[in-house]
């Protein structure tokens, strides 16, 4: 099934299931409230009375859909995971890992699938990340590579929006380049794991104005979404709703200068996720 957050243009925050081209509240529902997260651990418990679910529905173009977990308790994201990307990221000065490198992009730059993406006045380096993000679904430690399927919850778009100088320049780690406000749109909802036969197997594909900047299928990943949990949990306790996203492929802007600008339109895809797509705006 997906989950999403939404409003109808009451300023109140409900929790849906998405249903074809419609949104269904699933307000009525015992044990749902406003956060998707703290569904998440009694997802098995509460999956039939949420598929039952026949509350107000909504056509998806007449609400907001926002973030579908806001409030993560980390949110980490895995640099130069695809071959091509990290020799491009070479390129552009940046040394290429000998093993998983991770980083934080802190939880206050997330943004839902169609907010806009703020270019900031201190940088003309702002540049877009298709990736595979990865949604924690319990508590877990010490997770071996062949069980680490069993403890995610689902899956979503997301953008991993840097801000390239601030990476390489301004600061010794990757978290301040990643984590200004409205650098993290994800969205457009969850997909839940039941839903995705192989999520190693799926097409990613990301716009500017129309224009294909990346396109290419999950599987060539360096290190796969069960090797980067069972990594993790070696170190940290995951908890429900973390957020990981997976790595982009090839095809960012730095390397040729074509960061974006305002104006900007960016359209990121992954074949059965759907899509989310945000204008870049000044900002001010």
């Amino acid at each position: 099934m997906k989950l999403a957050r939404f409003h109808n243009g009451d300023g109140v925050v409900r929790v849906g299931r998405i249903d074809g081209s419609e949104v269904v509240d699933l307000s009525g529902v015992e044990g749902v409230g406003r956060s998707v997260r703290e569904i998440l651990p009694h997802l098995p418990a509460l999956r039939d009375a949420i598929l039952a679910a026949d509350g107000a529905r909504h056509p998806l173009d007449s609400v907001t859909l926002l973030a579908p977990i806001d409030d993560p308790q980390k949110y980490l994201a895995i640099g130069m995971n695809y071959a091509e990307h990290a020799e491009e990221a070479r390129q552009a000065g940046i040394p290429i890992p000998t093993s998983q490198f991770w980083f934080n992009k802190q939880v206050s730059c997330i943004g839902g699938p169609f907010d806009p993406i703020v270019k900031p006045d201190i940088s003309d380096e702002l540049d877009y990340e298709i990736e595979l993000g990865v949604v924690i679904g319990q508590q877990c430690k010490h997770v071996s590579v062949e069980d680490a399927r069993s403890v995610i919850a689902g899956y979503f778009v997301t953008n991993d929006v840097s801000v390239r100088d601030w990476l390489a320049k301004r600061s010794p780690t990757f978290t301040l380049g990643k984590s200004f406000d409205t650098h993290g749109p994800i969205g457009p909802w969850l997909t839940t794991d039941d839903e995705v036969a192989d999520p190693l197997a799926l097409r990613m594909r990301l716009t500017v104005n129309g224009e294909v900047r990346q396109d290419f299928p999950t599987n060539d990943m360096i290190y796969n979404i069960y090797e980067q949990i069972a990594y993790l949990t070696q170190v940290m306790t995951l908890m429900p709703g973390d957020i990981l996203a997976t790595g982009t492929p090839s095809g960012i802007g730095a390397p040729t200068g074509k960061f974006l600008r305002v104006g900007d339109v960016v359209r990121a895809e992954i074949e059965g996720l759907g899509a989310i797509e945000n204008r870049v705006v000044a900002e001010g």
